[in-house]
């Protein structure tokens, strides 16, 4: 083990930087990272085994315990419980005779939970040994077991492909894209590829960065920041060396459109990204794709692999003097919280994915404490588009302060879950009968992250100035739960994605857990609806990063606009007072020991 332990860490140059990266080599190699490869990496890394371990305990896909030669990940987002996600699991523990969270005592299978793997359009869904398997049915269930029992590959019980790149034999995927239901105006516009970049390298760096600024693009991660504003700081840091980073770590549940962009268009991002390490003369740049999606990689190393054969990346790109750029592909291991830019940079740094206290902010130091510009996939798609058909072209679609089109993540209660470009500007009952949905109880805005809202505001537009998302778009129906199904699992979600660095996020959501839980049980009072509500609002100002502060936003906007629900649930407005029955708390206990209850 040790030899092949060494021998990962040598591919990296002994770089401590790069641990993320040998963990999940030593992960794949070993199914888990053993005690002996822990040591080891300390070892010829000169760091302390405390720091090894800090690191792989932060991320959900790391294990120190074999996790079985089949290894099924069963996502349990809300539209996976919508679509029959229980019953999957049922069936998973019928035929392998195990529970979820455990593996087979011949370490064959392995069962375990994961919250989101980006296929809400397709659920129930899995990843199998980091293949993903989707619209999973109980006859799928039973012909994958017996797979596994015969020993088959995974990728052999893929079956159909699905539509689009994801037949390519480079990715031979059964996940469907379910992408241009409805043509967009912008990135679905088709061009050739390298096209922009030229026009771009023929004008200054100040040219690009000032086009960006004149187009209005804002990041379309959420946070709206204009784009070109970004570059501009970047640029003007005055670090010794610029770095680009595009976040493809989509982890907000309900979100999978930059899993379609990454399949369908790569090229349009990467060239984005040449063009912005162009604009703020950067000397590297690096995709951070999260663990979910790695079996797009070879897929996208292929891509990156024929710009460079094309001049679009590498050394003198375009024959141009000094233009050196290249890109490499960073693994994430399953952390939501690395979708915050400054603790996505500490993971790119090998290290647990900790939001950083800001200022200083990321294009002034970042990576390597080097200023850094962190656009996600969508934006910089986007630039190639502006590049070619000018900014004021870009200006002309949308609204005012929300400049250009939205790629939308549609799934839930629908007829037609996928990925639509719209225009801003768009209504959400005109989004809800594009997709066909009737019935309609609430829509989750922006994830659990953002706002649930009901029929009162879908006359609402999606923009940033109006109801501003990152692209997740639930539909809820009528015949939902909305409390017990939805609610219950957002605030779930937090607890377990929370790094735990900040004491109100740390313990808060845990109490508004609790309280929560009071009222669903029949116990809760008004005044616990009000105190959830105040206690929810304190979560905004306490925390240090977009988690934190948003991690009660499930609460928050269901008692703003489903209240009548919360109110429902008191039975009596007389505090409850709980009675302690010794008895019954030791009865568990006994039956297992075999002892007979003996409380005096």
């Amino acid at each position: 083990m040790k030899d092949k332990v060494q021998n990962i860490i040598g591919e990296y140059q002994n770089d401590k930087n790069r641990l993320m990266d040998i963990l999940i080599d030593i992960q794949a190699e070993f199914k888990c990272i053993p005690a002996e490869a822990i040591e080891t990496i300390a070892g010829q890394l000169i760091m302390s085994k405390a720091d090894v371990r800090q690191t792989l305990s932060f991320y959900h896909f790391f294990t120190t315990e074999p996790t079985g030669k089949y290894t099924v990940y069963l996502n349990d987002s809300v539209v996976a419980e919508m679509m029959g996600r229980n019953e999957i699991a049922k069936a998973f523990e019928n035929e392998i005779g195990v529970k979820f969270g455990s593996v087979t005592d011949d370490g064959l299978v392995g069962l375990f939970n994961t919250a989101d793997i980006g296929m809400n359009d397709q659920e129930p869904a899995a990843l199998i040994n980091g293949v993903p398997f989707t619209n999973l049915t109980i006859s799928k269930v039973k012909e994958l077991v017996a797979g596994f029992k015969a020993g088959r590959e995974v990728k052999d019980m893929v079956g159909k492909c699905g539509d689009g790149m994801n037949a390519d034999e480079r990715i031979m995927s059964m996940v469907n894209s379910n992408c241009q239901r409805k043509h967009g105006s912008i990135l679905c516009l088709e061009y050739e590829v390298g096209s922009a970049l030229k026009r771009a390298v023929n004008i200054t760096r100040e040219a690009v960065i000032e086009t960006m600024r004149s187009s209005n693009l804002r990041g379309r991660g959420g946070a709206g920041f204009p784009a070109g504003l970004k570059w501009e700081f970047c640029r003007k840091s005055g670090g010794d060396i610029n770095y680009l980073v595009c976040n493809a770590d989509e982890g907000e549940p309900g979100t999978f459109k930059d899993r379609v962009l990454l399949t369908e268009m790569p090229e349009q991002m990467f060239e984005g990204m040449v063009i912005a390490g162009y604009a703020i003369d950067a000397d590297e740049g690096v995709l951070y794709l999260r663990a979910e999606y790695y079996y797009l990689k070879a897929y996208l190393e292929d891509v990156l692999q024929k710009m460079r054969n094309d001049n679009l990346l590498g050394d003198k790109i375009l024959d141009v003097e000094g233009f050196n750029f290249d890109i490499r592909i960073q693994m994430g291991a399953g952390a939501y919280v690395c979708g915050e830019e400054s603790a996505l940079i500490e993971s790119m740094e090998g290290k647990r994915g900790e939001p950083r206290n800001r200022p200083p902010f990321p294009v002034q130091s970042g990576y390597h404490n080097e200023p850094t510009v962190v656009n996600n996939v969508e934006t910089l798609s986007t630039v190639v588009k502006i590049i070619l058909h000018s900014a004021d072209w870009f200006k002309a679609i949308g609204t005012r302060e929300s400049a250009g089109t939205k790629v939308l993540s549609i799934s839930g209660d629908c007829k037609n879950p996928g990925v639509y470009e719209v225009e801003y500007g768009i209504s959400v009952n005109e989004m809800l009968e594009m997709v066909g949905a009737t019935s309609v109880q609430a829509v989750q805005v922006a994830g659990p992250s953002g706002a649930c809202i009901g029929p009162d505001k879908f006359n609402q537009t999606i923009a940033f100035e109006d109801l501003a998302t990152g692209g997740a778009m639930i539909v809820i129906g009528k015949d939902r739960d909305l409390l017990k199904e939805v609610v219950l699992n957002y605030i779930s979600f937090f607890i377990d994605e929370s790094c735990g660095s900040c004491a109100p996020c740390r313990s808060l959501t845990l109490i508004l857990k609790n309280k929560f839980l009071k009222l669903l049980n029949g116990y809760g009072t008004m005044k616990d609806i009000d105190e959830l509500y105040s206690w929810g609002k304190y979560m905004k100002q306490a925390n240090r990063c977009g988690l934190g502060q948003t991690a009660a936003n499930p609460i928050l906007t269901t008692i703003e606009n489903f209240r009548p629900l919360y109110e429902a649930l008191v039975k009596t407005d007389d505090e409850f007072v709980s009675e302690f029955n010794m008895d019954k708390a030791v009865e568990a206990s006994c039956k297992y020991v075999d002892r007979i209850p003996n409380v005096h």
